[in-house]
């Protein structure tokens, strides 16, 4: 099989010739049909995950068919479509894994990160921690929901019931947060980089009230701010542009330095926290939402051998929505 490997950090993904890797108890052997490419994998490439363990295939938003299944896995996972999220194992036995924060666990292993994920024609993923996929759903469609989906769900229960909802850097999270949280009745503001006129013609196209350079106040106080850009610096502007009592939450596993910032804009009981990772019962839950708030992924597809240059079209942020992989 193909594998896209990440061999030193900073330098271009290298193809190889692998063999089809065998699963183990617990695991599935899953044919690629597509990979999402996330911001995660530019954060993996540049070296700024230090949990990371290279060489690496990158990739944690997968859909595939189960081709075979390890020895202690129900038979009948063959040829079943399934996603693989970024959480990829947990040791089940910690405070966190026991009260139902295993996303917090300190043994967990993520998929494209210390274990391998989608940029290759196969790959192997536990099944207890794989999601059966609906039918109506493309698998280009389906993989940016694995990941900018899921953590952009994630968001989204931790801002509540914030009626005024702020989306700063309107990306793949975004463009899928908006159509969930639209169809929970809220009212969304999108907050782009100065000067990106098209993006933010392109989120008041999905339905968001308002749409701006990140530097400009939105014409109402927001309840809550998600912050999926990985910039620091937009956590005092969220904050200033919060109501009393409201929250901004910082969605991103790598962000830049936050300034420092006057306590003025945190007094108020305003908060700041951050959404790390993601659990299998928020894939439940999200995949039950979905079901009937339908959302719909616009996805750019490139080949697997044109990794690289998915990677590159992601940093430019030329890309409205979400980038895709297909063997």
């Amino acid at each position: 099989m193909r594998a896209m490997v990440l061999q030193t950090p900073g330098q271009p993904l290298q193809r190889e010739e692998r063999a089809i890797p065998t699963p183990d108890a617990q695991q599935l052997l899953i044919k690629v049909l597509a990979c999402g490419v996330c911001r995660t994998d530019l954060h993996l490439v540049d070296g700024e995950l230090p949990q990371a363990t290279l060489p690496r295939v990158p990739g944690h938003e997968i859909v595939g068919e189960v081709t075979a299944v390890g020895a202690d896995v129900a038979p009948d996972w063959i040829g079943q479509r399934v996603g693989v999220p970024w959480l990829g194992s947990t040791c089940g036995q910690c405070a966190f894994c026991r009260s139902g924060r295993e996303n917090l666990c300190d043994q967990a292993q993520f998929t494209g990160c210390n274990l391998d994920g989608g940029y290759a024609d196969y790959t192997v993923a536990d099944a207890r921690f794989c999601f059966r996929l609906p039918d109506t759903l493309s698998a280009t469609e389906a993989a940016p929901l694995l990941c900018a989906g899921l953590i952009g769900f994630r968001a989204l229960q931790m801002a509540k019931t914030a009626r005024h909802l702020g989306l700063y850097g309107f990306g793949a999270a975004a463009h899928l947060a908006i159509q969930v949280a639209l169809g929970r009745g809220q009212r969304v503001y999108a907050f782009t980089r100065p000067g990106d006129n098209e993006g933010q013609a392109y989120a008041r196209t999905l339905g968001a009230a308002w749409a701006g350079p990140s530097d400009q106040k939105p014409p109402h106080l927001l309840d809550a701010s998600l912050i999926f850009a990985p910039v620091g610096a937009l956590v005092p502007l969220a904050l200033e542009a919060t109501v009393k009592g409201g929250c901004v939450i910082c969605a991103g596993i790598h962000m830049s330095d936050i300034p420092a910032f006057p306590y003025r804009l945190l007094w108020g009981e305003r908060s700041v926290r951050s959404v790390a990772n993601l659990t299998r019962e928020d894939g439940t839950a999200f995949f039950q939402e979905i079901r009937h708030t339908p959302v719909h992924s616009d996805v750019t597809c490139f080949a697997l051998d044109d990794a690289n240059q998915a990677l590159a079209q992601l940093r430019s942020g030329q890309v409205k929505g979400a980038i895709v992989l297909t063997p």
